[in-house]
């Protein structure tokens, strides 16, 4: 009697431009690479991404360019320069027999519309696409560029690169954004899939510390600096900000001329505002950097999931942010804030006023909410079940 055949794993084919080690390119890194880290006993994901991170002139120490890696539970291809065209992606992703091609973006010039345009000539394989816009079309995203975007998506819909492909939403509200700028037959064909969180560490535990009496409230600001992410709204706020603050800024600068901007206004702070930038951190150093403060504060312009929001929460750090995200409803759960963006400011100097005037057990039960909130909200298992079933019901597809 022959022993039973083990059940092949869904082969799935994920093209972004950047992935692990890189992260200073923010939360498309973290998104999948928390998918795998849930999924990745169960479906065998093949990465496609770039051999180097944002901004970066060389390579990763360390890895073999035009080479697959084991990577934690995935394998990484790692393109170089030369590799990222036409016939090179073509030729990657052929070498694969993949269920499900997967890409990261609408825009990726090299990782979405190279593999796309391949399977339009006939040079890919045909097999099912998901599209993850990633927030792409939300109204401030679009605003960005918006000379060279709305003429590529009114292309690419009159060439039929997208046609047949299913949508992947993190939300209701990126379901309407997609309808919305792709029409009614890319609204049947979205599913909505939350983006997971990190997993939960035990060791990532960092202990809160009370500020001590007459000290200034600590506020960080942890996100690429780019428009997007509203830091100039944010230094104006803690600019007329009333209250002694000490306001600190992590991340990678994403737009030089936007940070010139920025770096004015800090040379204008009150004296009882103190404001200084350490530049990007890596990964590990993320948790802990959020734990010792008081608030985190993203006014962003918008977000289709927030990792960073996430990880402030799990750590208890309450947040203080848009209404421009998922993470809504936070007043009424006494974990932070999300507001409406406005040219006043005027509620979120509010809030900081309140955080300042709340003793050091108030403050310690609004961190012990947001650590509830966060298992709660981050724990279910519907949002892993809510992933499996896209990943699950496009390799359905394949012909």
């Amino acid at each position: 009697m022959s022993a039973p055949q083990e059940t092949r794993r869904i082969i799935v084919a994920v093209c972004l431009r950047y992935y692990l080690p890189g992260y200073k390119s923010g939360g498309p890194v973290r998104t999948i690479a928390n998918l795998v880290e849930h999924l990745g006993d169960e479906f065998d994901f093949r990465i496609v991404a770039s051999d180097r991170d944002i901004h970066d002139a060389r390579p990763y120490t360390g890895i073999v360019q035009d080479a697959w890696h084991q990577v934690g539970k995935c394998q990484v291809f790692y393109a170089s320069p030369w590799t990222q065209t036409l016939a090179g992606i073509s030729r990657v992703l052929n070498a694969i027999d993949y269920d499900v091609l997967y890409v990261n973006s609408f825009f990726d010039s090299r990782f979405t519309i190279l593999p796309l345009v391949a399977r339009r000539l006939g040079m890919l394989r045909r097999r099912p696409v998901i599209v993850a816009p990633r927030g792409e079309f939300a109204e401030s995203a679009l605003g960005i560029r918006s000379w060279k975007k709305v003429p590529f998506r009114m292309a690419a819909r009159l060439a039929g690169l997208y046609s047949g492909v299913t949508w992947h939403a993190s939300s209701e509200f990126e379901k309407a954004d997609i309808r919305r700028r792709m029409g009614s037959r890319a609204a049947t064909a979205t599913r909505i899939a939350v983006n997971l969180p990190k997993p939960r560490d035990a060791a990532d535990t960092v202990v809160w510390q009370p500020r001590a009496p007459g000290d200034p409230l600590r506020v960080v600001f942890l996100s690429r600096v780019a428009p997007m992410k509203n830091l100039d709204f944010a230094l104006q706020v803690v600019a007329e900000s009333p209250v002694p603050l000490r306001f600190d800024i992590y991340g990678m600068v994403d737009d030089e001329a936007y940070w010139a901007r920025c770096r004015a206004m800090l040379a204008r702070m009150p004296g009882h505002v103190r404001v200084a930038y350490h530049g990007h951190l890596p990964p590990e150093q993320v948790g802990p950097t959020l734990a010792a403060y008081d608030v985190l504060f993203l006014p962003t312009q918008g977000e289709n999931y927030g990792h960073v929001i996430a990880e402030s929460l799990t750590h208890g750090t309450p947040v203080l942010i848009s209404d421009r995200t998922p993470w809504r409803g936070l007043q009424q759960t006494g974990v932070g804030w999300d507001l409406p963006l406005d040219d006043s400011g005027h509620e979120f100097r509010s809030s900081l006023e309140t955080l300042a005037g709340m003793d050091a057990d108030a403050l310690l039960r609004m961190r012990q909410a947001a650590t509830r909130y966060s298992v709660e909200r981050l724990g279910a298992p519907e949002a892993v079940h809510a992933n499996r079933a896209l990943l699950t019901e496009a390799a359905r597809q394949r012909r």
